[in-house]
C-alpha cells in the first residue's frame, strides 16, 4: 500500500480491531464470571437447604429432592457411598463418585425419636458447616436430558455424629445461553464496525491530505515549468499541513532569490571577465601581426588582473558552498602589521596604529582574514586623497579593526548596497581604476562567517571609515 489513506485506513482498523477484541473478550469473561458466580450461588443455597434438613435429623427417604430438574442433589457420607440423592437423577460428574443411588446395603438413619435423651428432653441438634463450598462444574442427567451444572458442597453433622456432603447443582444453561448470545453479537457488529471504521478513516484522510496533494501538485507544476515566483496554496488551517506550506513557501522564496543571485553572479563575471579578456586578446593580436607593437606591460597587467578575478570568484564560490573557516587563534594585530608590511610601493602607504592593551586575538581562518583586511586597504587606497589609517583595539569582548581614508567618503543611502557583489559607486571611472567591486562582498561574507560583521560609516575628516567587528578568542586554541 503506496498510499497514505490506505496505510491509516488499515492501521486505524487493525487498531479498532485488536481494540473489541481485547474488550469483548473481557465482557465474555465478566459475563461468564458472574453468571458462573450467580449459579453457584443457587447450588449453595439448595445444598445448605438440604444439609439443614439432615443437621435436623430428617430421614434420607424424606428429604425433599425432588427439583432434580433445576437443583439436583446427591448426598454422600465420609466414605464417599451416596446416602441419598434425587429420584430422576441418571447420572452424575463433577460430584466426587458418579453413583445416582443409595447404597443397599447402607442401614437407614434412625428416627428423630431414637435419639431423645434420657431425661426425655429435646431430641439433640446437627450442625450445618458454616466455611465456604467448594465449588466444581459437572454434568447430570435427569430424565434422559443432560446438562451442565455448578455443583456446591456443602458438609452437614448428623445428631449421631455422622458427617455428610451435599452435592446440589445449579444448571449453567442460562449462562452459556446468555455467552452464545453476545459472542454472536460481537462476532457478527465486529465486522461492521470495523467497515464502518475503515470508511470513516479512509474520507477523514483523504479529507485532510488534500491540502498535501495540493502542495504536491504545485510543486511538480513549478518543477516542470522552472518558475520559482510560483507559489503553493497555504491552508487556512493552523494545523502541520499548513506550516509545511508556509515554509515550502519561505524555502521557494530563498530558492528564488539564491537562483537569481547566482544568474546575476554569472552575468556579471561574464561581463567582467569580457573586458581583460578581450583587451588581452586584442594585444596579442597586435603583437602578433606587429612584434614591434606589442604591449608587454598591458598584456601583463590584463592577465594580473584576470589572475585577481578569478581568484575572487573562486572565493566566492568557496563561501557560497558553504566552506567553514578554519579554527586557529589569529593574532589581528600581527595580521595588520604583516599586511601593511608589503605595502610599501602603494600609492598612498597606509598609517597603522595597533592598541597593545587588551588580547587581539581571534578564531578562524588568517588566510581569509588577511584577504578581508587586504581588501579594505585595497578600497580605501583607491578612493583616498593623500592618508589611509589602520587601527587595532580590543573592545568588550570583541577585536576591533577600523580602516579609514580621506576620500569623497560613502553616501548613506549607499552603505548597504556597496557590499553587494559586482556594485561600484564611481561607475564613470574606468574599470582598471576601480576594480570589480568584489572586494568589500567578499569582506562583508568573510566577517560574517567569522560571527563578526563589517559596516561602513563616515570618517573623522570626512572620508569612508569601514568597521571589522569580530569576537575575542574565548582562551587558548589549540
Amino acid at each position: 500500500m503506496r498510499s497514505v489513506r490506505s496505510r491509516a485506513a488499515l492501521g486505524a482498523t487493525l487498531v479498532v480491531a485488536v481494540a473489541l477484541a481485547a474488550a469483548g473478550l473481557a465482557v465474555l469473561l465478566v459475563l461468564r464470571g458472574n453468571l458462573t458466580d450467580r449459579a453457584g450461588l443457587e447450588a449453595e443455597v439448595t445444598a445448605r437447604e438440604v444439609a439443614g434438613e439432615l443437621a435436623l435429623g430428617t430421614p434420607y427417604a424424606e428429604l425433599e429432592l425432588d427439583d432434580a430438574d433445576s437443583h439436583p442433589v446427591q448426598v454422600t457420607d465420609e466414605e464417599g457411598r451416596v446416602v441419598a440423592a434425587s429420584e430422576d437423577l441418571e447420572a452424575i460428574s463433577g460430584t466426587g463418585t458418579a453413583e445416582v443411588g443409595p447404597d443397599p446395603s447402607m442401614a437407614p438413619a434412625p428416627t428423630p425419636d431414637d435419639d431423645e435423651d434420657d431425661d426425655g428432653g429435646d431430641p439433640a441438634r446437627g450442625e450445618v458447616s458454616t466455611d465456604t463450598p467448594d465449588f466444581a462444574n459437572g454434568t447430570a442427567t435427569v430424565d434422559g436430558e443432560s446438562q451442565e451444572y455448578r455443583f456446591a458442597a456443602v458438609e452437614a453433622t448428623t445428631r449421631q455424629g455422622v458427617t455428610l456432603t451435599v452435592h446440589a447443582g445449579a444448571p449453567l444453561a442460562a449462562e452459556q445461553e446468555a455467552v452464545d448470545t453476545v459472542r454472536t453479537s460481537m462476532l457478527t457488529g465486529l465486522p461492521v464496525m470495523l467497515l464502518v471504521v475503515a470508511v470513516v478513516t479512509w474520507l477523514v484522510t483523504r479529507r485532510a491530505l488534500r491540502p498535501v496533494e495540493g502542495i504536491r501538485r504545485e510543486l511538480a507544476a513549478i518543477t516542470a515549468s522552472e518558475d520559482l515566483a510560483r507559489r503553493v496554496p497555504e491552508p487556512e488551517s493552523r494545523d502541520e499541513i499548513a506550516r509545511l506550506a508556509r515554509t515550502t513557501n519561505e524555502t521557494l522564496a530563498v530558492l528564488e532569490e539564491s537562483v537569481g543571485r547566482q544568474r546575476r553572479f554569472v552575468a556579471d563575471a561574464s561581463h567582467e571577465l569580457r573586458s581583460p579578456i578581450a583587451s588581452l586578446r586584442t594585444q596579442l593580436e597586435v603583437g602578433a601581426a606587429h612584434p614591434e607593437l606589442l604591449d608587454v606591460r598591458g598584456a601583463v597587467e590584463d592577465t594580473v588582473r584576470l589572475q585577481a578575478l578569478a581568484a575572487d570568484l573562486l572565493l566566492l564560490a568557496r563561501l557560497d558552498a558553504g566552506e567553514r573557516p578554519g579554527r586557529t587563534a589569529v593574532d589581528l594585530g600581527a595580521l595588520v602589521r604583516e599586511e601593511v608590511s608589503q605595502r610599501v610601493a602603494d600609492r598612498v602607504p597606509p598609517q597603522v596604529s595597533v592598541a597593545e592593551s587588551g588580547p587581539l586575538e581571534v578564531v578562524g581562518s588568517r588566510q581569509q582574514l588577511a584577504r578581508v583586511i587586504g581588501n579594505l586597504l585595497d578600497n580605501a587606497e583607491r578612493h583616498a586623497e593623500r592618508s589611509v589609517a589602520l587601527s587595532v583595539r580590543a573592545e568588550r569582548r570583541a577585536v576591533i579593526v577600523e580602516v579609514t581614508d580621506d576620500g569623497a567618503g560613502v553616501p548613506e543611502a549607499e552603505r548597504d548596497r556597496i557590499f553587494e557583489r559586482f556594485v561600484r559607486l564611481d561607475d564613470a571611472r574606468a574599470r582598471d581604476d576601480g576594480g570589480a567591486g568584489l572586494g568589500l562582498a567578499i569582506a562583508v561574507d568573510v566577517a560574517v562567517r567569522h560571527g563578526g560583521t563589517l559596516a561602513a560609516g563616515t570618517a573623522a575628516g570626512g572620508g569612508a571609515r569601514f568597521t571589522l567587528r569580530l569576537p575575542a578568542a574565548p582562551g587558548p586554541v589549540r
